[in-house]
C-alpha cells in the first residue's frame, strides 16, 4: 500500500468516534466470531498508537507478516467505509436512496421485475422530493432499461411518460450544471485576486459573468438551480464591491430555504454557505440589526440539524460561527472581547479538527491579526502576520497577502521598530508591485511609513492628519476603496491624531451609527 494511502487510513482512524469506532468492532465480528481477525487486530494497534510503525507492527502482531501488510491495510480501509456507510444509512438520505437503487438492481437480477421496480419507484420520488438530480437521472434510465425489455407489459403509454421525464429532467440539470458551474469559476477567480484591483479586472469580471451567464428567468428553475443562479450573482457583485446588490442576492438565497424547510436537511451544506454570504454582505453594508438577526440564525442551526453526526457540516458550522463571531466585535468595536474567542480558535486550527483548507486559515489568521492590533496587542498582531507572510508561495488570496505585508508594518511601527520599518518597507514596496497590487492607498502608506525615521516626534501627528485627508478622498473611489475592506486605516489614524486606542474610535463610531439608524 503506497505511503499516500496508508497516511489515508491513519487520518481515516484519527476521524473515527467512539461510536464509530465500537460499530466497527462489531460489524467485524457480526460474521467472524474469532479474535484473530488480522485486519482487526492492525485496526486496534493503529487506533492504540495512532501512526503506522512497520517494525513495531510486526513486533506487536506477530499473527502478521510483513508481505501481508499491503493488502491488509487496503483491506482494512474498505472495511472501514463499509462499516461508516451502514452506520450513516438511516440518517443519510443519498445513502438511503442509493442503498433503494442498489436493492432494485439485487431483484432485478433474481428476475422479480415488479418488485424491483416498485422500488425505483419509491426512490424516485425521494429523489426528486430532495433534488439529487444525478441519482433521480440514473433511476430513470435503469426504469428505461426495465420497460424496453417489454418484461412488465405495461411499456404502452409508459414509454411517453419516461421519455418526457427524462427530457424534463436533463434540461434541470443542464440549468443547474451552467449555474454551478459559472458560480464555481467565479469563485477561483476570487481566491485567485479577492475583489476586483482596477478597471481592467472589473471589464474582465463583467464580461466573464454576462457571457456566461444564461438568459433564464429565476422562477422557471428548479431549487437548486435557483440556489446557484443567487450563488453566481453573489460572487459576481461581491468581487466587483457592490455589496448592496450582494445582500439581494444572499438574501434571495437564503430564503429559498423558507418554503422548502425540508431541504436544510438534505443539503445542509448550502444552506449554512447560503448564511454565510448573507453575514458577509450584512457586514459589508453595516447593516447591524440585520447582521445579528442573522449570526442569531446561524448560531440556532444545531437545533435544526444534528451537527454531529456529520463532520463535514460541524466543520462549516463553526468555521462560519467563528468567521462572523469575530466579525461581529469589529463592528462594535469589542476587540478585548473579540480576542477572547482566539485562543479556542487557534486549538482548532493546530489540532486540525475539521480539516480546514490553508485559504480559510490564512484568513483566519489576518482576522486575529487585525483583532489583537485593534485592541493594542502589536506583539500578538505580528505573530499571526508572520504566518501569513511566512507561507512558502501560496498561490491563493494575493490580496490577504499584500495586506498582511502593511498591517506588519504599521505594527512595528506602533512598537517602535523605526529601523524594521525602513528595512522592512523597500521588500513591501517591492512585493505589492510584483502582485500588481500597489495602489493610490497602499502607496501613501507605503509613503508615510519610508518618511517615519526622518520625523520629529513633534512632526508625526500633523502628518498624520495629512495621511488622514489623503486617504478619505479615495474611500468612495471603485477601485481604491478595496484597502478599507481589510483594514480601517482611518479609524488607526484618528486614533493617532486624537490620542486614543483604535478599539476606542472603532466604538464611538458604532454608537454613533446606531444613534443615527435609530433616529
Amino acid at each position: 500500500m503506497p505511503k499516500q494511502k496508508t497516511d489515508d487510513l491513519i487520518q481515516l482512524i484519527r476521524s473515527l468516534t467512539r461510536a464509530e469506532k465500537r460499530h466497527f468492532r462489531l460489524f467485524v465480528r457480526r460474521n467472524q466470531a474469532s479474535d484473530d481477525i488480522l485486519f482487526l487486530q492492525l485496526f486496534d494497534f493503529l487506533d492504540k498508537y495512532q501512526q503506522y510503525d512497520e517494525g513495531l507492527i510486526l513486533k506487536k502482531l506477530p499473527g502478521i507478516k510483513k508481505r501481508q501488510l499491503s493488502n491488509l491495510k487496503a483491506h482494512l480501509y474498505k472495511q472501514l467505509l463499509i462499516s461508516l456507510r451502514l452506520l450513516n444509512t438511516n440518517h443519510v438520505s443519498e445513502i438511503q436512496i442509493r442503498e433503494m437503487i442498489d436493492f432494485s438492481k439485487v431483484l432485478y437480477d433474481k428476475g422479480l421485475y415488479r418488485q424491483s421496480l416498485d422500488i425505483l419507484e419509491k426512490a424516485k420520488a425521494r429523489a426528486k422530493a430532495n433534488e439529487y438530480y444525478a441519482m433521480y437521472l440514473e433511476i430513470l434510465d435503469f426504469e428505461k432499461h426495465i420497460e424496453s425489455q417489454y418484461i412488465t407489459r405495461s411499456i404502452e403509454g409508459k414509454a411517453e411518460a419516461l421519455k418526457e421525464e427524462t427530457l424534463k429532467l436533463n434540461q434541470t440539470i443542464n440549468d443547474f450544471n451552467v449555474f454551478s458551474n459559472l458560480s464555481l469559476q467565479l469563485y477561483g477567480l476570487y481566491l485567485k485576486v479577492g475583489y476586483v484591483r482596477n478597471e481592467k479586472d472589473y471589464h474582465f469580471v463583467k464580461e466573464f459573468f454576462q457571457t456566461n451567464l444564461p438568459k433564464k428567468n429565476l422562477k422557471e428553475l428548479s431549487f437548486l438551480g435557483q440556489l446557484y443562479y443567487c450563488q453566481s450573482h453573489v460572487w459576481y457583485y461581491y468581487m466587483i464591491q457592490e455589496f448592496t446588490n450582494c445582500y439581494r442576492y444572499a438574501q434571495k438565497w437564503v430564503d429559498l430555504y423558507s418554503n422548502k424547510e425540508h431541504l436544510i436537511h438534505c443539503h445542509p451544506a448550502l444552506y449554512l454557505k447560503g448564511l454565510h454570504n448573507l453575514l458577509n454582505a450584512l457586514f459589508n453594508v453595516a447593516y447591524y440589526k440585520k447582521f445579528v438577526e442573522t449570526l442569531k440564525k446561524l448560531e440556532d442551526f444545531p437545533n435544526v440539524y444534528e451537527i454531529g453526526k456529520n463532520k463535514n457540516i460541524e466543520g462549516l458550522f463553526y468555521l462560519y460561527k467563528y468567521i462572523h463571531s469575530l466579525k461581529l466585535h469589529f463592528m462594535q468595536g469589542t476587540s478585548d472581547e473579540g480576542i477572547l474567542i482566539i485562543p479556542e480558535l487557534e486549538k482548532i486550527i493546530e489540532q486540525d479538527e475539521f480539516n480546514w483548507d490553508s485559504h480559510r486559515v490564512m484568513v483566519f489568521y489576518y482576522r486575529m491579526a487585525c483583532m489583537y492590533f485593534s485592541s493594542g496587542d502589536n506583539d500578538n498582531a505580528i505573530s499571526f502576520l508572520n504566518k501569513i507572510i511566512n507561507q512558502k508561495n501560496p498561490d491563493y488570496r494575493e490580496d490577504i497577502q499584500c495586506f498582511a505585508r502593511i498591517l506588519n508594518l504599521i505594527a512595528h511601527f506602533e512598537l517602535g521598530n523605526i529601523q524594521l520599518v525602513e528595512y522592512q518597507v523597500k521588500s513591501v514596496y517591492r512585493f505589492l508591485g510584483k502582485m500588481e497590487d500597489l495602489h493610490a492607498v497602499q502607496k501613501e502608506i507605503v509613503r508615510f511609513l519610508r518618511r517615519t525615521p526622518r520625523m520629529q516626534a513633534s512632526e508625526l501627528k500633523g502628518e498624520f492628519i495629512i495621511l488622514k485627508d489623503k486617504l478619505i478622498k479615495w474611500q468612495d473611489e471603485p477601485f481604491e476603496k478595496r484597502p478599507f475592506l481589510y483594514l480601517d486605516i482611518i479609524s488607526w489614524l484618528e486614533s493617532k491624531v486624537e490620542e486614543v486606542s483604535v478599539k476606542d474610535i472603532i466604538r464611538r463610531k458604532f454608537l454613533e451609527r446606531q444613534r443615527r439608524m435609530e433616529s
